[in-house]
C-alpha cells in the first residue's frame, strides 16, 4: 500500500484524503486546528496538528513525512490580509524536512496567478510573468521545488476553484460596477482538481508542470449573469466602458499526456 502525505487538509486537501483512501492509498494528513483532528481521523486520515510559518515549523513534521513516497503541498499563500506573509521562506523552512526523508515526489498545488492578465492564450509554453505578490511568490516556489535533485515535483497550476459549496458568484452577485466584463473565465471544480491530482499520482507523472483549468471560457458577463439567473441571485452589474483585460488558460496537456478528461465542463 503506498502512503501519501498531504500538507494541508482543507478546502481540497480533505476530499483529496477521503478520495485518495477510496483508492487504497494510506494518506497522512495535516491541519494547523486541534479542532480538525479528529475530523481527519474519523476519515480514515492518519493525522497530525502542523503549522508551517516564516520562522519555523510546529508540529511532527518528520513523523508526517516518514514513510511516504509522494507529498502534496497544497497550503496556499496568505497575502491578502494586513497580515501578510513570505510563503516563499515558509516553503524553504519545509524543504530540508523534505530532503531528510523518503519523499521521492512531490505536487505542489500552484495558481495560474503565475501569468499575466495581457489577453493572450496561455499554455504551459507562455513565460508566467506574475503581476500580484501571490503569484510572484508562487512562482519562486515552483522554481525552488522543481530545481531540487533530491525529489521530483509536479507543479499544478489551478484556475479559480469551485465547488457545490464555493462559487464566485455568491460574491459577485448584486455588486456593481465590475471589471473586465469581456475576460474569459479561468475556472475549475473541486472533482476535476481531485481526479487531475490522482491521475498524475497513479500514472507517476513527475517533473511536469500542468495548467488545470476545464476547457469552458465565456465572458466574465454572460457566464456571470448567466450562473446568476439559475441560482435565483441579484444580477452583477459591469462596467463595459474599460477595456477589458484578462487571459485564457488552455489546459491542452493535461487531456493530451495524462488522457484525463474533465468531468466538469459547463461549471
Amino acid at each position: 500500500m503506498k502512503q501519501i502525505s498531504i500538507l494541508g487538509c482543507g478546502w481540497l486537501g480533505l476530499p483529496l484524503a477521503k478520495s485518495l483512501l477510496e483508492k487504497g492509498f494510506s494518506v497522512k494528513g495535516s491541519t494547523t486546528s486541534l479542532e480538525k483532528i479528529s475530523i481527519l481521523e474519523n476519515s480514515g486520515i492518519k493525522a497530525f496538528q502542523i503549522e508551517v510559518s516564516e520562522l519555523q515549523i510546529k508540529g511532527e513534521m518528520n513523523s508526517f513525512l516518514t514513510t511516504s513516497e509522494f507529498l502534496i503541498i497544497d497550503i496556499p499563500p496568505k497575502l491578502r490580509s494586513v497580515s501578510s506573509e513570505n510563503f516563499v521562506k515558509k516553503i524553504q523552512n519545509l524543504i530540508p524536512f523534505i530532503e531528510k526523508s523518503k519523499i521521492e515526489k512531490v505536487v505542489f498545488i500552484s495558481s495560474t496567478s503565475v501569468y499575466a492578465d495581457n489577453n493572450s492564450i496561455i499554455t504551459e509554453a507562455t513565460k508566467p510573468h506574475p503581476e500580484s505578490e501571490s503569484g510572484k511568490q508562487l512562482l519562486e516556489v515552483e522554481n525552488l521545488l522543481q530545481s531540487n535533485a533530491s525529489f521530483k515535483t509536479t507543479v499544478i497550476r489551478f484556475g479559480g476553484l469551485i465547488g457545490d459549496d464555493r462559487h464566485p458568484i455568491h460574491f459577485l452577485a448584486g455588486r456593481k460596477n465590475l471589471e473586465n466584463s469581456e475576460a474569459a473565465i479561468n475556472l475549475i471544480h473541486q472533482t476535476d482538481c481531485i481526479g487531475i491530482i490522482q491521475t498524475i499520482i497513479e500514472q507517476n507523472c513527475f517533473g511536469e508542470t500542468f495548467n488545470a483549468v476545464a476547457p469552458f471560457h465565456p465572458a466574465r458577463k454572460i457566464y456571470y449573469t448567466q450562473k446568476a439567473l439559475e441560482l435565483h441571485l441579484a444580477l452583477p452589474e459591469f462596467d463595459q466602458t474599460k477595456i477589458s483585460v484578462g487571459k485564457t488558460v488552455l489546459s491542452d496537456k493535461i487531456e493530451t499526456v495524462l488522457k484525463y478528461k474533465f468531468q466538469n465542463t459547463r461549471l
